[in-house]
């Protein structure tokens, strides 16, 4: 019961303030009362917290907050959704929190190529690293190749200091933190020195054919529709490609499409390709950042409805 309900019962008023059951604690016993349905989806939220429970993983404030979320849709099993282990490393476990990260999680295992599309948070690089690491410990593939475009760099690339590794490496940096995160601290240097991973920038793709490698582009709303269809096709035998971005926070000059947002109209309906789609609800960090990420989409809707209105 201490930990259904939580230290000092943190999870109990969590779960108070959202339900419209009334919960009554008495000693090994939970007494529910209220409306017929809103009971029903309290009893079957506590379900699954106490499924969760047994499994040993334990209960967070955020994995409650997550089940009364996703008990909104009659389609997910929170239970089975929040303990579902992608990799684990150091004591920590990755694993998908939403149910839009579990189709997304589905997929990568279903088809060849994803494009996991969504704000920032979401968890689009840091889930489809995930199952690049689990795939090369399963030898499904014996590498890795993370790239993303530097275009934020632009031409002042040249200014930059150092070397070319010096100057692309603030661009690549994200990807590294991913990759400490999920792989032994003391390996990252030797798979990377072994070109059994591989982080290097999107230019460096060109003319390559990527065969037995399970490929990851980030920040692919920076991409041309050229250089995105350069990159798609340099997948080879026993690859699997994952194309993560945001189309809302692009950086490419004006005039030039993003090859992230034209994609979909031209690889729409083919086989073995999927289009997964996070929204603001799927936001896995600080929960601010779940409200910034909605309050900047009302805005534009908004501006973009005051715009077609003139």
């Amino acid at each position: 019961m201490i930990n259904l309900l939580g230290p000092r019962d943190d999870f109990l008023r969590i779960l108070e303030s959202h339900l419209d059951a009334d919960l009554h604690v008495r000693g090994g016993q939970i007494t529910l009362s209220g409306e017929a349905g809103q009971v029903a989806k309290a009893a079957e939220i506590l379900t699954e917290l106490i499924a969760i429970i047994r499994t040993g993983q334990g209960l967070t404030a955020e994995t409650v907050e997550r089940v009364i979320q996703m008990s909104e849709d009659p389609t997910a099993n929170a239970a089975e959704i929040l303990t579902q282990n992608i990799v684990s490393s150091r004591g920590r476990t990755v694993r998908p929190k939403t149910l839009n990260q579990k189709r997304y999680v589905d997929a990568i295992d279903r088809h060849t190529v994803v494009f996991g599309i969504g704000p920032a948070g979401t968890g689009k690089t840091y889930l489809a690293m995930a199952k690049a690491v689990q795939a090369l410990q399963a030898k499904e593939v014996s590498r890795i190749i993370l790239t993303r475009p530097a275009i934020e760099a632009g031409e002042r690339l040249g200014f930059l200091p150092g070397t070319l590794n010096d100057k692309i490496d603030p661009y690549l940096r994200p990807l590294y933190d991913a990759l400490h995160d999920m792989v032994d601290a003391d390996s990252v240097p030797k798979l990377l020195t072994s070109g059994t991973v591989e982080v290097a920038p999107l230019a460096y793709m060109r003319g390559r054919s990527l065969n037995d490698a399970f490929i990851i582009l980030d920040e692919a709303q920076n991409t041309s529709m050229e250089q995105m269809k350069m990159f798609l096709t340099r997948l080879g035998f026993g690859s699997k490609m994952v194309v993560t971005g945001d189309i809302t926070q692009m950086d490419l000059p004006g005039g030039v499409a993003s090859g992230l947002r034209g994609v979909q109209g031209v690889l729409d309906g083919i086989d073995d390709i999927a289009f997964c789609t996070l929204t603001a609800r799927d936001v896995v960090r600080h929960k601010l950042v779940g409200r910034i990420v909605a309050a900047y989409d009302q805005f534009e809707s908004l501006n973009q409805g005051r715009r077609a209105s003139r």
